[in-house]
């Protein structure tokens, strides 16, 4: 049987913004959330807005993935708020790597190499 297994990264996103700026989502600078594998955990009693989740979204299972050293995936750590009246980014920290198993993600099976 052939070894299945693959990495991914843990990530945290964390709210970054100006000393003394007015957020308008509710956040405040430091709130933040993990992506452990497919699941986002927040800690108890704190939320984060649609909108800044819609943000930065698209960007995590790229981040989660190893990307070449020059690619700007590998560089570029912070999303802008998507209000516009809004200072606050979504920084974008790899936390460790955990791993994981097709097999166990997946009901579709390995092709065989060749």
């Amino acid at each position: 049987m052939q070894d299945d297994s693959f990495e991914l990264y843990d990530l945290r996103v964390e709210v970054v913004a100006p000393e003394g700026a007015r957020l308008y989502c509710g956040a405040e600078p430091g709130d933040f959330f993990e992506l452990r594998g497919e699941m986002l955990h927040l800690p108890p009693g704190q939320g984060i807005s649609i909108y800044s989740l819609a943000a930065v979204l698209p960007l995590l299972a790229a981040k989660q993935r190893e990307t070449h050293p020059n690619d700007w995936m590998s560089t570029d750590a912070e999303v802008a708020c998507p209000d516009p009246n809004c200072p606050s980014r979504l920084r974008i920290t790899r936390i460790g790597r955990r791993v994981f198993r097709h097999a166990d993600v997946t009901a579709v099976p390995l092709q065989e190499k060749r």
